[in-house]
């Protein structure tokens, strides 16, 4: 069973997310900050991140500028969210390890799970 961190400050819609991605076989781990994002990298090992851009006291791009400043953490493919998904280019976040962009507005559940499988995940 792969492990997937979750990282999004908003309680009801990481739960959903949580719940979607538990009934596809994953395990999740949620983290409600960068920080404690970063705090669960060595205890939970993810396989992948689900990652919300617009995260409460800072973005999602200063996590995945972490993430690839270590060899252990570059490789992880990052499924990115965002309701300004339409501001963004998809082929300008692939250095940062983002394997799929997603639309907040317009995703369903059932996305995240599509996208982590595209990615071999």
């Amino acid at each position: 069973m792969s492990t997937i961190l979750l990282v999004e400050d908003h309680a009801w819609f990481a739960e959903q997310q949580q719940r979607v991605l538990e009934k596809a076989n994953y395990h999740v781990v949620c983290a409600y900050s960068p920080q404690s994002a970063i705090d669960s990298f060595e205890q939970h090992q993810p396989q992948a991140i689900i990652l919300d851009m617009l995260l409460a006291h800072n973005t999602a791009m200063a996590l995945l500028h972490e993430l690839q400043s270590y060899q252990e953490t570059a490789h992880i493919p990052v499924v990115l969210y965002t309701a300004q998904a339409e501001a963004l280019a998809q082929s300008a976040l692939a250095s940062y390890g983002v394997v799929a962009l997603l639309d907040k507005t317009t995703m369903r559940p059932s996305d995240t799970v599509r996208a982590l499988r595209r990615a071999g995940i």
